[in-house]
């Protein structure tokens, strides 16, 4: 009976040998898995600290923010002065363009001058498909009630819009155009030539940054220049 007991108290003390070796087995394989991956971490840190060491890397980055003041700053006084004689030819010009829609976006009315880009943009519209499809697109955005663009109109200006819209031609929003145009040049031309953003670029100053409400989806000064008569842009 003894000899018994001693048997299995032998069995039950081998199993708990086996038990704590296969932890400490186990358990071992974690702590290395933890050494190695912070051995991984901290290798990837010296790499990217070698990166940002690198000369080409600054000059590359110096580069890009040469760039991106040359291009803040490629107006010259004299242009700026220019701008000032008439808000044609503000319009008329890529740099006046583009600060003006600036100033538009810190009034909340950025609307007016995107809605003129897209209105000089559909006169060059080429067949009847295109021309309804755009002209369809641009009721959506700005004329109609409640557009996400709405620009505003007169209550005539904007029947005849909705009654042609059907069939519309490359004239179908001239009156519209040319309302909002007047609009513009008799109210926010005259507050922008006392804008900050005007008399910074006169005075050679660097741009201040803005505080603007949000990005347009819409036309930009920008995407104007290089722009395509393609329906999809409009959408």
């Amino acid at each position: 009976m003894e000899t018994t007991l001693l048997f299995f108290s032998q069995i039950n003390m081998c199993e708990s040998k086996e038990k704590t070796f296969f932890k400490l087995i186990h358990g071992s394989g974690k702590e290395e898995t933890s050494k190695e991956a912070k051995i991984r971490a901290k290798e990837k840190r010296n790499r990217l600290s070698l990166l940002v060491q690198k000369p080409e890397f600054h000059e590359d980055t110096c580069s890009s923010r040469s760039g991106h003041l040359a291009k803040e700053t490629r107006v010259s006084p004299e242009e700026a002065v220019k701008w000032g004689e008439s808000f044609d030819r503000l319009l008329s010009h890529r740099d006046g363009l583009e600060a003006f829609t600036r100033f538009l976006k810190t009034e909340f009315s950025e609307e007016n001058i995107e809605f003129w880009i897209a209105c000089e943009d559909f006169k060059k519209s080429k067949g009847p498909q295109q021309i309804h499809l755009k002209a369809k697109a641009i009721y959506e955005k700005f004329i109609k009630t409640d557009a996400p663009k709405e620009v505003n109109l007169d209550f005539h200006t904007k029947e005849v819009i909705t009654k042609s819209i059907t069939q519309p031609t490359l004239h179908s929003f001239d009156a519209a155009q040319s309302r909002v145009y007047q609009l513009m040049e008799q109210d926010s031309y005259t507050r922008f030539l006392k804008s900050d953003i005007y008399l910074d670029l006169v005075e050679g100053r660097p741009q201040r940054p803005t505080n603007l409400r949000r990005r347009s989806r819409s036309f930009t000064c920008n995407e104007f220049q290089d722009v395509q008569s393609d329906v999809a842009i409009w959408l």
